[in-house]
């Protein structure tokens, strides 16, 4: 599989995700059910209230007996995407990919893959300034229109409001909800969220993405630090605060996830440096469960 730089490096958003997620595409045994697909599997005897369009006439005309034609058709589902677009997601990695970079590209991918498995795909971009909000179709042209909005999504801003949120949870329809987010909050306004999504939607994939550099702490010497949602900043001396940042970031990332997986979420973290193996394989083994 392509690195997130690669895939970053073809500037086609459209390609980068077909690459990326057509490879593991390969040797997946998906879950099937059966129904009135183009896949032919069995007969059954046919019951009252069966629709007659799927009776083999042929066969009750040898037979004298009424069978129907069974086929095998892919399990579908809802998937709604999530992508947090604050400006916390605008950090750079050292590879040069920010943060939101490495989103729009992982989303990119399982989009495509929900695709390629018929589901019904929709996209909401979390914004200080509203809500970009495409509901969920498993129609030819739904994949362009996801790329087109991850391709314009810009990070801004602080976590939109409640009163901005408010309609993502307003109606209850059953999902899987894939949330990609570096958890950066000023309260919990993103667990907040994610967890009304849980009670109205069902399943929760939270993809917690850092960047390797924070993770690493890999910066040297005089550093000024600035935060992106409210411009503070901090001066500090890297190599003299490495241990006590990495020690303070291990405490925060542990309980992030404790956080998360008390509330129900299937919680993953990832990084900016590493392949989307792990999430598009989360996504398929939660598909599968479903």
């Amino acid at each position: 599989m392509l690195t997130p730089e690669h895939l970053h490096a073809l500037q086609n958003l459209p390609l980068a995700a077909r690459q990326a997620a057509e490879g593991f595409l390969h040797g997946q045994h998906l879950s099937r059910r059966k129904g009135a697909g183009m896949e032919f599997s069995q007969y059954r005897p046919y019951q009252p209230g069966d629709d007659l369009r799927r009776l083999d006439w042929r066969l009750a005309a040898r037979s004298d007996r009424y069978y129907l034609r069974e086929s095998e058709v892919d399990t579908s589902l809802t998937v709604h995407l999530v992508l947090d677009a604050t400006a916390s997601m605008n950090h750079p990695d050292d590879n040069g990919l920010t943060k939101l970079d490495y989103a729009r590209l992982l989303l990119a991918a399982l989009a495509y893959l929900a695709t390629q498995q018929g589901d019904a795909v929709g996209l909401t971009i979390l914004h200080p300034a509203g809500l970009r909000h495409l509901p969920p179709r498993a129609d030819a042209r739904q994949l362009p229109r996801l790329y087109h909005a991850l391709e314009t999504a810009e990070a801004a801003g602080t976590f939109p409001s409640a009163e901005v949120l408010a309609p993502l949870t307003a109606r209850r329809q059953r999902a899987l909800t894939i949330c990609v987010s570096d958890m950066y909050e000023s309260g919990t306004e993103i667990e907040g969220l994610l967890t009304r999504l849980r009670a109205t939607s069902g399943e929760v994939l939270l993809l917690h993405l850092m960047a390797r550099n924070e993770l690493e702490f890999s910066f040297r010497g005089a550093v000024t630090f600035e935060d992106l949602e409210t411009g503070r900043r901090l001066q500090l001396n890297a190599d003299q605060q490495r241990a006590a940042w990495q020690q303070q970031l291990q405490e925060w990332l542990r309980d992030t996830a404790r956080q998360a997986r008390r509330h129900g979420f299937d919680y993953h973290q990832l990084s900016t440096a590493a392949p989307f193996t792990q999430a598009l394989r989360e996504f398929l083994r939660r598909r599968v469960a479903g």
